[in-house]
């Protein structure tokens, strides 16, 4: 039986669709890293810092966030790195904007967190654990469940943002 290639094509979800659960875990974990930078994309400065309810949720600040995440969790907790070694974590969780901060800042600043964050964890099996302070060990399985909930839930987010602001609605837009 010869299989012809959906139209459209699969998506990189649907590629391990039955692949192994790294594969899995990491290709879902992506998907929802290129959402959020896609929705940042295509937007004004001003229309990237619009703030469209009550709290710092922003476009640009769902980006400035998650970079902050991907450090924390995979730098931070994964890696065991100090702060000064990574930089730091914002206290506000990367939610405020500097004045000097562009899209394509933000946009270069989470892909080279979500890089590290891959660079990380390639030294690491799913069910290796580290310390954690409050959850006493935490394994690389758990981290990458829980980065998919952090970047899916703030990918909606930033999807009711963008409808707000421009009215552009979908996974890719």
């Amino acid at each position: 039986m010869s299989m012809t290639q959906p139209d459209p094509p699969l998506t990189v979800d649907e590629l391990v669709s039955t692949g192994g659960e790294r594969d899995v875990l990491e290709a879902f974990l992506d998907l929802y890293r290129r959402v959020v930078i896609r929705k940042l994309m295509g937007v004004s400065a001003e229309q990237a810092r619009l703030r469209l309810v009550p709290s710092l949720t922003t476009l640009a600040g769902v980006v400035k966030h998650l970079a902050a995440v991907e450090r924390e969790w995979f730098q931070l907790v994964l890696a065991q790195r100090s702060y000064d070694e990574i930089g730091g974590v914002p206290h506000d969780d990367g939610w405020a904007l500097g004045t000097e901060e562009t899209v394509e800042d933000l946009i270069a600043d989470y892909e080279r967190a979500c890089t590290q964050s891959r660079q990380v964890a390639s030294g690491f099996e799913l069910e290796d654990s580290v310390p954690h302070a409050r959850l006493g060990r935490v394994s690389l399985r758990w981290i990458y469940i829980h980065m998919i909930e952090e970047t899916a839930r703030h990918a909606g987010h930033a999807d009711v943002l963008r409808e707000q602001t421009d009215g552009a609605t979908g996974f890719d837009g």
